[in-house]
């Protein structure tokens, strides 16, 4: 089983590339930007590589400078996370990592 998580607090620049077109004049952040991001963490916090996703939700959207937090619950047999802001819910899913 692997350690409780360590908490995470990223934020999207509004100067980010993938915003050019995402939506001019009202810019939210590409969810796989998002995803990216949980990626990114598991790698560099834990060793492990995101292999897949399921039951991905993306129940609000997050824009750009505003804080995101990422919580990360190890079950068993899969890693479930979620992504916040203050308390609302970005997107929720289970990841398979190598």
């Amino acid at each position: 089983m692997a350690p409780a998580t360590i908490p995470h607090t990223f934020r999207i620049r509004a100067d980010h590339p993938c915003l050019d077109g995402h939506f001019p004049g009202n810019p939210v952040v590409p969810g796989v930007v998002v995803l990216d991001q949980v990626a990114q963490f598991l790698q560099q916090h834990y060793g492990l590589r995101l292999t897949g996703l399921a039951q991905v939700k993306f129940a609000s959207p997050l824009l750009p400078e505003q804080d995101a937090t990422l919580e990360l619950d190890f079950a068993p047999t899969r890693l479930r996370f979620r992504v916040l802001h203050d308390s609302a819910v970005i997107a929720s899913g289970e990841a398979a990592t190598a």
